[in-house]
């Protein structure tokens, strides 16, 4: 075995010795690769910066980064951070300011804490929607016009989209920035039993100017090319140590081997996207337009939508494409601009006794891997900026499991395994407190084709308790979900426990053994393509935890979290 180390406050023209360590990972990744054998990368304490992305090929296989001491009491703090520290002053009004030249983040870090950005609870006055944006009889103060951002929370129940402004008048004329602008009003068309919308409605959320400023929040002032500004408005008796996030990705990993991250907390990214001319135009979960075909979805009579025939996915600021074998273990993701670790297509991805909060979008999002585990991590406080996004995600994958994970606090979905080719296992997790802000959806959620009679998905063994917004269903098989046994699950305090009737029907899905404390949607109706036996429902709670204790001490994290 090969061992190097790396310390802020190393050197890279020494050896990497622990006693002389390197000061840049892309010293030790050099090193790395032309050691004979495997190696191990011993990250020392500190906050290790990256001024872009550690990229990893093929020929960085076979390695192991982590903090020193991992696994004993002696490990070290280790910070790999996409962040600038920007130094600035106090103005007679007590605003923070910071000149930093051309550049853009839409995140901020003030004493290791992310901060809002400044906003406010939609427009003012009277507000008409117009060919190329929006107008109000209300005046606007607006410093930097064409820095603002809408949130249109809910256009659909599950969707939230943002767009950006180009100009504005203080008299209250509005232009959008396109084309995000017109791939909205193509996008958002609905009609629910009569009840009509024609493009995005007004917006719920104006966001990013320094005249929306209050204690704790800041704003990007970009109305002076080249000299753009920071404003933030420090808390009472603060002094604010400002990290900037600049990166939009920390680790971008290509067709590796066996390489592992361990004791690794990875911080301080932004997403530049959703404040662009194209926007960010979601419409569920990770998923958002970005141009090209839209349909058309009717799921009841009297009740039609536009939905997009293309989309993209979020990304994730820890990136692995086609890798085999890699793991993650005992590491945190925080304070991240998009979601926190991705993988698409590859093998034998192991996510384990891992942290993930504070983060824009999800915690993990899974496309096309085969052989994918899940487990034994802890998922708070996650799609803060997209509300959509589910806290673990999978796609189009083969035999993964999602397994003892605890989710809690995320604005919609806690799981969801969208079509799969067939093995999906998401089995005693502890799910509680999701469905935060967005509706339609559940702490486990589960839609379409899930392979075959011989290796369907199964859902057993969880607990879902405290799903929160109106019209949610703990439980939630959706969309025509095929070949599913729902088996052994506990569903409490949610708006529904379940439902049965979806649109495309369920084919091939069996609830048995589970435990509500109310009836599922469907239950005195059974539909031809669900199998519904040997469940209990039990309204009263004590008799209910007491019924269900066995399944509750299952549940949730294998280890504990100080």
């Amino acid at each position: 075995m090969v061992e190097f180390h790396v310390s802020p406050s190393g050197d890279d023209a020494t050896a990497g010795t622990a006693e002389r360590p390197f000061a840049t990972l892309a010293r030790a990744r050099q090193a790395a690769r032309e050691a004979d054998g495997d190696v191990t990368v011993h990250l020392r304490a500190g906050t290790h910066v990256l001024t872009e992305p550690f990229d990893l090929t093929e020929e960085d296989s076979r390695v192991v980064y982590q903090a020193f001491g991992y696994g004993t009491d002696a490990q070290e703090e280790v910070v790999v951070s996409g962040g600038k520290e920007v130094a600035g002053q106090r103005g007679p009004d007590g605003v923070w300011l910071a000149e930093v030249g051309d550049l853009v983040t839409r995140h901020l870090v003030v004493n290791g804490r992310r901060v809002e950005r400044a906003g406010v609870d939609g427009l003012p006055g009277t507000v008409r929607r117009t060919p190329t944006g929006y107008a109000t009889d209300h005046p606007l103060d607006w410093r930097n016009p064409s820095g603002v951002e809408f949130v249109h929370r809910g256009v659909y129940p599950w969707t939230e989209a943002r767009t950006a402004v180009a100009s504005a008048t203080g008299d209250g004329e509005i232009t959008m920035a396109q084309p995000a602008f017109g791939w909205a009003v193509d996008l958002y068309n609905s009609e629910w039993f009569g009840q009509v919308m024609s493009g995005p409605p007004a917006p719920t959320r104006v966001e990013n100017d320094p005249a929306f400023l209050t204690e704790g929040t800041f704003a990007l002032d970009r109305s002076r090319p080249g000299h753009h500004v920071l404003h933030y408005l420090p808390r009472p008796d603060e002094e604010p140590r400002v990290v900037a996030p600049v990166l939009e990705v920390l680790v971008r990993a290509t067709g590796v081997r066996d390489v592992a991250f361990r004791g690794v907390t990875f911080a301080d990214t932004t997403w530049l996207r959703p404040g662009s001319d194209r926007g960010f135009l979601h419409y569920h979960s990770n998923g958002y337009y970005d141009g090209g075909r839209i349909g058309k979805v009717e799921p009841a009579e009297g009740a039609w939508l536009t939905v997009p025939e293309e989309h993209e996915e979020i990304p994730a600021c820890v990136r692995l494409d086609g890798t085999t074998g890699v793991r993650f273990e005992g590491c945190r993701f925080t304070r991240l601009g998009a979601t926190g670790l991705g993988a698409t297509g590859g093998a034998d991805l192991v996510v384990r006794g891992c942290d993930f909060d504070t983060l824009a979008a999800s915690a993990v999002s899974i496309t096309g891997t085969r052989g994918a585990t899940v487990e034994d991590n802890l998922i708070a406080h996650v799609g803060l900026d997209h509300s959509g996004s589910a806290g673990i995600t999978f796609h189009d994958t083969e035999n993964c499991t999602v397994a003892h994970n605890h989710v809690h606090d995320v604005p919609h979905n806690g799981i969801v395994a969208n079509p799969s080719r067939g093995g999906t296992r998401i089995t005693r997790n502890l799910v509680t407190g999701a469905m935060g802000v967005l509706a339609d959806g559940g702490g486990i959620y589960l839609s379409g084709a899930q392979g075959t009679s011989e290796n369907g998905a199964v859902i057993s063994g969880n607990v879902i308790e405290d799903t929160r917004t109106p019209y949610n269903f703990g439980l939630y098989t959706d969309y025509g979900a095929t070949w599913v046994a729902v088996e052994g699950n506990v569903v409490a305090r949610a708006d529904n426990t379940a439902v049965l009737h979806v649109y495309p029907p369920l084919e091939h899905v069996a609830y048995r053994g589970n435990f509500w404390d109310a009836d599922p949607v469907g239950s005195d109706a059974v539909p031809d393509g669900v199998t519904y036996e040997d469940n209990t429902t039990i309204a009263d709670p004590a008799a209910l935890d007491a019924a269900t204790a066995d399944i509750r001490a299952r549940a949730g994290l294998l280890t504990t979290r100080a």
